[in-house]
């Protein structure tokens, strides 16, 4: 038996290969989902679009604590009795969010063993709540499936044993290579909007340190609203709620057109047919390298350093006049520039699961 822990979006993507793997291997798992995310557009349509099982245990902690501490402290507690009923051999978690440190520390502390999956990630800033979380989940794992050679040397350099480290490539090309099929098959959202591949670019931004910010919220979206070029804006419900509060969706620009949440297919749709992505997502700049849409990420530090070094993907900030420049450069080249996916060979999962003895 094993158990994976979820909460958020991004987990639910990049654990599906894995759960569909034990599916087929006929391996006994469960899944805990702490319900981080809990609007029906940012989770349960993942499952849906998936085809995955529904959780066997549901915790809904996002509808009863804002506070990060009042929530990790939820997940920590309902984890744990959870586990005590169930004694997996090993517990997986993925990612940085809260979800994952609770999950992690958990299981350590009865003595499961946890396996984290995507680790070694560092930015090296420890403003950014993830990164607190990355470190900590690192350093009570048992496993460290790290994506790259890089992560995996940030982890030897914080003096973790190297029996624990064990570099299998990302999930995420695991499932984007599986869905991006069955996205071409099955979306019809460039029809729905009226877009043509090449013609828009596509942002995303929900990051605490951008839309909690006023003034950094502010300069994104003045920048975004100048910008003579078709944009697509499917807008967090974190982002929305910040941005209305501002005022900053006031006096919007026929280019920008901002939608609710959509769905994992039609997403990878407009991600793999975008002529450019604008994002503060981790996540995204690994889709978009993988995909080969170039990236201009709305942030001064990325846990995601590969992405820049094939040339995939750059760090522009936050500022107006930077933003606008980039952008107009990145739209004056070419679409395609030849970079490659440092991520793996879409396999990690099958790895993942023979290191800890189950495949």
């Amino acid at each position: 038996m094993i158990c994976l822990i979820l909460g958020t979006r991004p987990e639910i993507i990049k654990m599906s290969p894995i759960i569909r793997l034990c599916q087929k291997e006929q391996i006994p798992f469960q899944l805990i989902h702490t319900g981080q995310h809990y609007s029906i557009n940012m989770d349960q349509v993942f499952f849906e679009e998936l085809h995955l099982p529904q959780p066997h245990h549901a915790l809904d902690v996002g509808t009863k604590a804002s506070k990060q501490g009042h929530q990790t402290g939820m997940m920590v507690e309902g984890i744990e009795r959870i586990l005590l009923g169930m004694r997996p051999e090993v517990v997986l978690v993925q990612g940085d969010t809260n979800s994952v440190l609770a999950g992690a520390l958990a299981a350590s502390k009865i003595h499961i063993k946890v396996g984290h999956v995507e680790a070694g990630l560092r930015s090296y800033d420890r403003q950014m709540p993830e990164e607190v979380n990355r470190i900590l989940c690192d350093h009570v794992s048992d496993y460290l499936f790290c994506p790259t050679d890089g992560s995996a040397k940030n982890v030897r350099k914080e003096g973790i044993v190297e029996e624990k480290i064990h570099i299998t490539g990302n999930t995420i090309v695991d499932a984007v290579t599986a869905n991006s099929i069955i996205s071409d098959q099955e979306s019809i959202i460039l029809h729905e909007m009226a877009l043509e591949s090449g013609s828009f670019i596509l942002l995303t931004a929900h990051r605490a340190e951008n839309v909690d910010n006023e003034s950094r919220f502010t300069s994104i979206l003045d920048a975004i609203k100048k910008i003579d070029y078709p944009i697509i804006y499917p807008i967090h419900p974190r982002a929305k709620k910040m941005a209305e509060e501002f005022g900053l969706l006031d006096q919007i620009p026929e280019t920008l057109r901002i939608v609710d949440p959509i769905g994992y297919m039609d997403f990878l749709q407009l991600q793999k047919n975008a002529r450019l992505m604008l994002t503060d997502s981790g996540g995204i700049q690994e889709e978009a390298c993988i995909l080969g849409v170039p990236c201009l990420t709305l942030r001064e530090n990325t846990e995601r350093p590969e992405t820049v070094s094939v040339g995939a993907n750059e760090l522009i900030g936050w500022k107006t006049d930077k933003i606008l420049n980039k952008v107009e450069n990145a739209l004056q080249s070419r679409k395609d520039s030849g970079f490659s996916n440092p991520f793996g060979d879409g396999k990690a999962s099958e790895k993942i699961l023979q290191i800890i003895g189950v495949c």
